[in-house]
């Protein structure tokens, strides 16, 4: 598309609506961009209740190169924006059948762990993050910031020269990629669980994701304070700031197309919070949420990228029950992240691959935001988000408060609350709750317009994953482009800030592989650093 100013209507203010919206006012488009629900964020969502303030979706600060390289690229910092904190314990990990966990945190600390756990693991240990670390620096520099519009990237001398590599990490799967290295269950399973943060799971997901020790256990865990929604609010302000109109409580209905000779975006039609019907026009549209949503709710059938029955192979990935706590009194037992992890992973996988009842005791993931954080809770509180996955099923039913959702939601936080006063050894934890709201699959297909309900995007599998992923621009509609988490390149907030990157690059021509220059950008667009 031309480099000409032009009027662009980005779809969804989560992270990669909010990401491409900034920066394609930033090079002096006419941006508006139209968010349903009556806050920024998407998925990360927020609930306030009777002074307590929840992250109801994503809870890791992972990666913050991508958070810097954005907020530079706006000609800011994300030290102007966000009061970062880093963890002094990653996560604490609760493993079935053990009364010790584990602290998981960087550097000596996990070479330490290590071989307690399994002596003499310390060098398997060293050779595994050397190769999560090339991983990681592969994926950011050759394969992240791509959309893989053309294949020429896939070319490149760098990745010709670990080719045999990539090869061997993308036909092994992750869980025995991590088992010919390490024999304790409890290291398989910290080096393992990532996956799931991926959508997937160990024995699923391609080897290549080993990549995900390196930002845990090499670079840590940081938290912002006030949570993803400051991250959110700040991204919106600074888009604000540089000229995007957002516009809250608006709901995308159609996305118009002409002839012109090609099939061409014309319009969005949205409405507004009163429930008025509105229309703008628009050269260029970013669809920055679901997918599967935008295309089967907004588009005519004949202009799918990715029509109906392709779906249908398609992997959403697990949904979740989510479960919002507030707790009387202070909660040593538990750190700011904390795993849950059962024995038998294969049962607990594919229970929730196949669609199955969950077992009493599963895999979940707890955060406790008030170690941190003030703001998450009244003084004296605790702030608790529980996580358990689930399959991706919206006939699971919905969430409520105090527990008052769907039965089977219920059920699965009820069994949640009683596996984590068990483990963690809390006795009178139900007692102590003041506050709790559920969320089930069916809030996620109702609220986000989710694929089968799925909590985070499509799995990345590797018939899922890089150049495999649904791609960024529509092949049937001039000036359509797609960002968020079910396209290229993936699942996480990160992933979602270089989406957004990618649309706004597609908008702009850019077609230079990998991250924008940010000399370059400052240079071309007049954005101070």
């Amino acid at each position: 598309m031309s480099t000409a100013s032009s009027r662009i209507v980005v779809i969804g203010g989560g992270f990669s609506g909010l990401a491409s919206a900034g920066l394609l006012a930033a090079s002096g488009h006419q941006v508006t961009l139209l968010e349903q629900h009556a806050s920024l964020g998407g998925r990360s969502g927020r609930l306030h209740r009777e002074g307590f303030n929840f992250d109801t979706g994503p809870s890791w600060y992972l990666m913050p190169e991508v958070f810097e390289h954005w907020f530079k690229l706006m000609g800011s910092s994300v030290d102007q924006h966000l009061d970062l904190r880093q963890l002094p314990v990653g996560y604490r990990t609760f493993f079935e059948g053990s009364d010790s966990p584990v602290e998981v945190g960087t550097g000596t600390q996990v070479k330490d762990l290590f071989e307690q756990l399994e002596p003499g693991s310390a060098p398997a240990l060293a050779k595994y993050l050397d190769r999560a670390a090339t991983g990681y620096r592969l994926a950011r520099d050759h394969f992240l910031y791509d959309d893989f519009n053309t294949l020429k990237g896939l070319v490149r001398p760098a990745i010709a020269r670990h080719a045999l590599t990539l090869a061997t990490l993308l036909t092994n799967n992750l869980q025995g990629y991590v088992a010919k290295r390490f024999r304790n269950p409890q290291l398989r399973q910290i080096l393992g669980y990532p996956a799931v943060f991926l959508g997937s799971s160990p024995r699923r997901t391609p080897a290549l994701y080993q990549l995900m020790s390196h930002l845990d256990l090499t670079q840590g865990v940081q938290y912002p304070m006030g949570g993803f929604a400051a991250l959110a609010d700040a991204m919106g302000d600074l888009a604000q700031s540089r000229g995007v109109e957002i516009k809250l409580g608006a709901t995308a209905t159609k996305i118009e197309t002409g002839r012109r000779p090609e099939t061409t975006v014309e319009a969005v039609r949205w409405v507004d919070s009163d429930g008025r019907q509105q229309r703008i026009e628009a050269d260029a549209v970013i669809g920055a949420a679901d997918l599967h949503h935008l295309e089967g709710e907004l588009l005519d059938p004949s202009l799918h990228t990715y029509p109906a029955k392709s779906w249908k192979s398609k992997d959403p990935g697990p949904s979740a029950v989510l479960l919002c706590l507030g707790v009387t009194g202070h909660l040593p037992e538990l750190e700011h992240h904390n795993l849950f992890f059962t024995k038998d992973w294969d049962d607990n996988f594919a229970r929730i691959h196949e669609g199955r009842d969950l077992a009493a005791s599963t895999s979940i993931y707890v955060c406790k935001p008030s170690a941190t954080d003030p703001s998450a809770a009244p003084e004296g509180h605790e702030n608790l988000f529980i996580l358990v996955p689930a399959p991706a099923l919206p006939h699971w039913g919905s969430g409520g408060a105090d527990g008052q959702g769907d039965a089977r939601v219920e059920r699965v936080a009820d069994a949640a609350i009683d596996q984590l006063a068990q483990w963690a050894k809390i006795p009178d934890l139900r007692e102590r709750i003041v506050v709790r709201q559920s969320i089930g699959p069916a809030d996620f297909a109702s609220q986000y317009g989710a694929f089968q309900g799925s909590a985070l995007g499509l799995a990345h599998t590797l018939g899922q994953s890089a150049f495999l992923r649904p791609q960024n621009r529509s092949s049937k509609v001039s000036g359509l482009y797609f960002a968020g988490s079910s396209v290229r390149p993936g699942i996480g907030v990160p992933m979602c800030l270089i989406s957004g990157e990618l649309a706004a690059k597609a908008v702009n021509g850019i077609s230079t592989p990998g991250a924008i220059d940010e000399t370059w950008w400052t240079q071309k667009y007049g954005v101070k650093l």
